[in-house]
């Protein structure tokens, strides 16, 4: 049976917790595997990673960061067959279904290889007597991701390839009921030569949520799901002064 793990710093690693999550093909109600789900260390961990990794991504030229984002893009229109069957085996959509959700994520990573003219910013010369006004762009630092299980491609993809465009290191939590697509865009953003502990994969349950929601490390989180949760996520999220959009 396929057992779904974490990818933390460049690579899978199992995590220290021994919970796990059934996965099934909604199809045929066979259960096709299991995900580890994070304890509070291992979200730790991946963000431990995510803020080492801040400080050389950061300060990367906004065209060298395209560079890896261009390369992504190619890698996920080259493997797009293999991306929507996950979605097909572990959501349920038909394949024509899944594979347009994909492409409404992939428009996303288009965007944000033009990230190099998006991060411009502004000069105004004399906007009053002996004054000038400027402004710039920058990078937050570590950045977070829970997303829900009904899009399980797309989602994400509305989140991290602006958030690590724009400079940032990102942790996803993606749903622990369709885990393995996420998996595969991490393990291709690699491949394209994002730098190990930039992009980061935890599965896992309420936990997961709450350690991530209470890192201090964490500077901002992104959220979609149901309008209850969301309450959940910004309030706590809020509480330890962090960015919250949803």
């Amino acid at each position: 049976m396929n057992l779904i793990e974490h990818f933390i710093d460049g690579k899978i690693t199992k995590g220290s917790s021994k919970k796990k999550s059934k996965v099934f093909n909604p199809a045929t109600g066979e259960q096709t595997g299991e995900v580890n789900l994070a304890s509070k260390a291992d979200i730790d961990l991946a963000v431990e990673k995510a803020k080492k990794a801040f400080e050389n991504w950061s300060i990367k030229p906004p065209a060298q960061r395209a560079r890896v984002i261009f390369k992504f893009k190619e890698l996920i229109e080259k493997h797009a067959d293999e991306i929507t069957k996950l979605i097909v085996s572990e959501h349920g959509k038909v394949y024509e279904d899944a594979k347009g959700s994909l492409t409404r994520g992939l428009e996303v990573v288009e965007f944000a290889c033009g990230i190099p003219h998006l991060l411009k910013g502004e000069f105004t010369e004399n906007v009053g007597t002996d004054v000038d006004s400027w402004s710039i762009r920058q990078p937050l630092g570590v950045c977070a991701g829970i997303t829900p299980f009904n899009f399980p491609a797309m989602v994400p993809m509305w989140m991290f390839p602006m958030a690590i465009a724009c400079g940032n290191t990102f942790v996803l939590k993606p749903s622990e009921k369709d885990p393995s697509c996420s998996i595969k865009l991490a393990e291709l953003f690699k491949e394209a030569g994002l730098p190990d502990g930039v992009f980061n994969v935890v599965n896992g349950d309420k936990e997961a949520v709450d350690a991530l929601l209470t890192n201090k490390d964490v500077v901002a989180i992104s959220f979609v799901g149901s309008t209850p949760i969301a309450k959940y996520i910004y309030e706590n999220a809020a509480k330890n002064e962090k960015r919250v959009q949803h």
